[in-house]
């Protein structure tokens, strides 16, 4: 095992359990913000990538504020329940949603009167973004590349493949495949990565994709064979190809999962600057960039190209979802 897939290894175990509580004994300044503990919600269960990027981020702005910063899960309707929580939180910055592309773009073709609009409802701050993530094929299905996994859903009557959410990016994956390759194709739902990892590891699924820090322990296993990559080549599976240098065509290849940091639309101008300053600022920190590393992802990226990045991407998703056919469950 190379030092590389020993960090991924590491940081899809090392996560904290929930409620994560980060203090600092002595504040810092004088400034009116913060001066009481903020809260950072997380719409999804402990022990992801989400969860692990909320924690470290909190870590340093507890430090930097000398506040106590709690992570707190509120997992539940493909993120749904968190982002209402935050919307409907006072509008003082004391509470932040970290959430993933998924609930803020895909929700709004899969959830019918969906209880939050991402347009209106929220400031965005920071984000982080994707390099890539590993397609994973199920050890019983033989395959060891993406032409190898599409004669196996050829020859079977569907595949069982994962997914956490409704127009997250592993559905949307199987989803562009199957249109462009032509195979049926069951989606499992899940609240999160580990249950879903683990139903490939016993072979209930065909297969499923998502984060490195997630999947790795699967492949490490031969349970799971990683066939492909969505977005950048990854250095923990240099030799695995992606999937449009396999062939792959679609407007989805040219996105990047991200997980953004918001606060209330109605918070005042200058917290939502502080808060946004401060997340961009944590890229410095060592703990930061080792999470980075870790789950080899990109960021944070500052208040403007955060949202120039969230416009862009909403527009691209948007048309992909429409065009293979998503529809409110």
């Amino acid at each position: 095992m190379n030092p590389t897939r020993r960090r991924i290894l590491a940081a899809s175990t090392g996560v904290l359990a929930t409620p994560a509580l980060f203090t600092r004994a002595s504040a810092q300044g004088g400034a009116a913000f913060p001066s009481k503990p903020i809260r950072i919600i997380v719409p999804y269960p402990a022990g992801g990538q989400t969860d692990g990027i909320a924690r470290s981020f909190g870590d340093f702005l507890a430090r930097k504020f000398g506040q106590t910063v709690i992570v707190e899960n509120k997992g539940g309707a493909g993120g749904a329940i968190g982002a209402v929580e935050v919307k409907r939180a006072a509008p003082d910055g004391y509470t932040i949603l970290c959430t993933i592309s998924s609930s803020l773009i895909q929700n709004r073709v899969t959830v019918k009167d969906l209880p939050y609009d991402p347009e209106k409802d929220f400031t965005y701050l920071a984000m982080t973004t994707s390099t890539g993530g590993p397609v994973v094929a199920a050890e019983k299905t033989g395959a060891r590349n993406l032409a190898e996994f599409v004669a196996y859903a050829k020859k079977v009557d569907k595949v069982n493949w994962g997914a956490y959410g409704a127009g997250s990016t592993p559905h949307v994956l199987i989803e562009s495949m199957a249109k462009q390759y032509g195979f049926k194709v069951e989606i499992v739902q899940y609240r999160g990565e580990a249950a879903m990892w683990a139903d490939v590891t016993s072979q209930q699924l065909d297969g499923a994709s998502g984060s490195p820090a997630g999947a790795s322990p699967v492949i490490a296993s031969g349970k799971g064979r990683i066939i492909a990559v969505v977005g950048d080549r990854l250095s923990a599976w240099p030799d695995t190809p992606t999937m449009q240098e396999q062939g792959a065509k679609g407007g989805f290849y040219d996105t990047r999962a991200f997980a953004a940091f918001a606060v209330p639309s109605a918070t005042p101008p200058d917290i939502a600057k502080k808060l946004a300053d401060a997340l961009f600022e944590a890229g410095t920190d060592p703990k930061v960039q080792q999470l980075r590393t870790n789950y080899l992802i990109k960021g944070p990226l500052n208040f403007a190209d955060t949202n120039a990045r969230f416009k862009r991407d909403t527009e691209v998703m948007l048309a992909v979802l429409k065009e293979i056919g998503l529809k409110p469950e």
